[in-house]
């Protein structure tokens, strides 16, 4: 996003939030004032209010719709909800997060909520199925067509990290035997082409695929010439159950912008579109984000408070966990730390030193796992390299410390003693960065999940240990 978009974007939420401040101050200055409820929703002022609201909210684009409740407290968000059109509910409904959609979706009645996934296709519909109630599907799936019933079935039926999870079955087929001109005469026929659109399908009597007609293609080959002597035969495609991740590096490495889904028998089945692409990359990279803290993918910025503790206890359990950990790792020196007072002021040194590293290598496997790169033939390389750059690391920065720790305290000792402990830290941080993802990827798990609390964990007692044992063995 553009510097110009994000500033339109903060305005269009400035702006809402303005109207809606207005709503707010009249309504609750009105109810200063004992005026009964049913007066109030009739007064002028408030009506023009809402109006203004409502005409703001019309102008704008379903993805900025859901931004702008995101961004809201609860109840401000569900008079925002109130005011949206209907026949977009459903737009905004896919754009918004998991934690802010279900508390849309709270404040909807069944009907609301079947009318709203009316308006969708039925992959977006997949997409909306697990935050709705089962009620609310069944009514849904009875009022669809039986063709889109039979694809709403079928994009169920794919785990969320499949290509068929991903797949649009909005598609453009065309057969090999035509003429160019046909083509471009039922093109103009339809109107309007699907979102994303950049080839047509081309396909047998039995729906075989046999490859993809280029619009750019399309547009400049002589109109007399057949689909089959200028389409493009070898193609990037999928099947439905390839990995969701796959497909964003293959686009990624292609630059794609849609491609083809088959089945194991070559039948056209629907096709990825790039935005589909672009929604799940950063679903990922906000779950990841979220997951190296330890936070739930399903808490909402403006969450009641009950909620975001319940959410957040278990890492925070962890946490404390491990710091009473490093603190007995601490209590073991009582006596060295009492002789020698500067070794309370530099421990936190080692092991924050130890702790940003460790995220750093953490960062750099948790990525290549999700991009592919990481395999068993791979895994000693890893570590090989990792501790190569901690050795470096903690000889550089470990000379700096201790270099710094003779100028304030004029013990060559104490800051031999520094340097050797940063060295150790960071080849510790190192190990553990690589392990901990590749552990918990082995064992089926997801490999950013709380690693940035493991690893600090490891670093603070891990540094204090280390520090302050070799203080104790080679100064007191």
């Amino acid at each position: 996003m553009t510097e110009e978009n994000h500033e339109n974007l903060e305005d269009k939420l400035q702006k809402v939030t303005y109207l809606l401040q207005k709503y707010k101050l009249v309504e609750g200055f009105v109810r200063l004032q004992d005026t009964p409820e049913p007066e109030l929703i009739e007064s002028i002022i408030q009506k023009q209010n809402l109006s203004n609201l409502r005409q703001a909210l019309d102008k704008l684009h379903p993805a900025d719709i859901a931004h702008i409740l995101e961004a809201l407290p609860l109840e401000d968000r569900l008079i925002i909800w109130g005011l949206v059109k209907a026949e977009q509910d459903g737009e905004v409904l896919l754009e918004v997060s998991d934690a802010v959609r279900q508390t849309l979706i709270e404040d909807m009645d069944s009907e609301e909520l079947v009318a709203a996934a009316e308006q969708l296709d039925a992959d977006e519909i997949a997409d909306l199925a697990p935050d709705l109630p089962s009620d609310v599907m069944e009514d849904v799936f009875q009022a669809l067509p039986m063709e889109e019933r039979e694809q709403l079935r079928a994009a169920m039926s794919y785990s969320e990290d499949a290509v068929g999870a991903l797949m649009d079955f909005d598609v453009i087929t065309v057969r090999g035997d035509v003429r160019i001109e046909v083509v471009l005469r039922y093109l103009r026929r339809l109107g309007e082409l699907p979102d994303h659109t950049d080839q047509l399908f081309v396909v047998d009597r039995t729906e075989q695929l046999q490859g993809v007609l280029l619009l750019n293609q399309l547009l400049v080959s002589d109109p007399e010439a057949t689909v089959m002597e200028v389409m493009a035969r070898d193609t990037v495609k999928f099947l439905p159950d390839d990995k969701a991740e796959q497909a964003t590096h293959a686009f990624e490495r292609y630059d794609l912008v849609t491609a083809p889904v088959i089945s194991s028998e070559g039948k056209l089945l629907g096709r990825v579109t790039v935005n589909a692409v672009i929604d799940f990359m950063r679903e990922k990279a906000d779950l990841e984000a979220r997951s190296q803290a330890g936070l739930s993918e399903e808490e909402d910025l403006f969450a009641p408070i009950w909620k975001s503790v319940r959410n957040r206890w278990a890492w925070l359990a962890i946490n404390l966990v491990t710091a009473f950990i490093a603190s007995r790792v601490i209590g073991l020196f009582e006596n060295s730390i009492e002789k020698l007072v500067a070794l309370a002021a530099l421990m936190p040194i080692v092991a924050g030193v130890g702790g940003n590293s460790g995220n750093q290598t953490i960062t750099m496997i948790v990525r290549a796992i999700a991009l592919g790169q990481v395999n068993q033939d791979s895994t000693l390389k890893l570590i090989s390299k990792e501790i190569g750059v901690g050795i470096v690391n903690g000889i550089v920065w470990g000379s700096v410390v201790g270099l710094f720790t003779y100028a304030i305290y004029r013990n060559m000792q104490l800051g031999l003693v520094m340097a050797l402990a940063m060295l150790l830290n960071l080849l510790l941080a190192a190990f553990v960065g690589v392990l901990i993802p590749l552990t918990r990827k082995k064992f089926g798990r997801d490999p950013a999940l709380g690693s940035s609390v493991l690893i600090t964990a490891v670093t603070d007692s891990g540094g204090f240990f280390i520090f302050l044992g070799l203080a104790t063995l080679f100064l007191l």
